[in-house]
């Protein structure tokens, strides 16, 4: 039977990364770059809405008010996510530790399939992220091998 050791890779002491620190500033940016946008773009016309119980059409569930797609697209958008995913990876990295190989795969993946569906958009910068923290992840020896194959 084969064993994967899932102890983070902890750099000697002292050793912190710039390519995670570059990735995690990356990822932090983007994600407080669209949310403060969003909501500056939509507050200021629908906050009270969004907080006065009419957010939702109390008759049909289905109808899309002003007021929703405003909120979806600051407040629940992928803004908010992605800001915590890039300080968890700056604290990671403040530590000494590189990040799971599975943050730069998922965001990779989504940033390719979000920018096929909607097109031009800044989304490809966070591949540069997302390559940061693989090359980093290769520098480390943190690529885990897949179940069953010996490594």
């Amino acid at each position: 039977m084969t064993t994967i050791d899932t102890t983070p890779a902890v750099a000697p002491a002292g050793r912190r990364s710039r390519k995670v620190r570059i990735a995690g500033w990356l990822l932090t940016a983007a994600g407080l770059g669209h949310t403060l946008g969003s909501f500056l773009e939509t507050a200021p016309d629908h906050l009270r809405t969004w907080f006065d119980g009419h957010l939702w059409s109390q008759a049909d569930y289905t109808a899309w008010s002003d007021a929703a797609a405003g909120f979806w697209y600051s407040a629940f958008s992928f803004g908010p996510p992605l800001l915590l995913v890039g300080v968890t990876v700056l604290w990671l990295e403040r530590r000494g530790i590189t990040p799971p190989l599975v943050i730069a795969v998922s965001v990779a993946t989504w940033v390719i399939v979000t920018f096929v569906a909607s097109g031009p958009s800044p989304l490809p910068l966070l591949l540069i992220a997302s390559g940061l923290l693989i090359a980093e992840s290769r520098r480390t020896g943190t690529l885990a091998p897949l179940p069953g194959k010996k490594s």
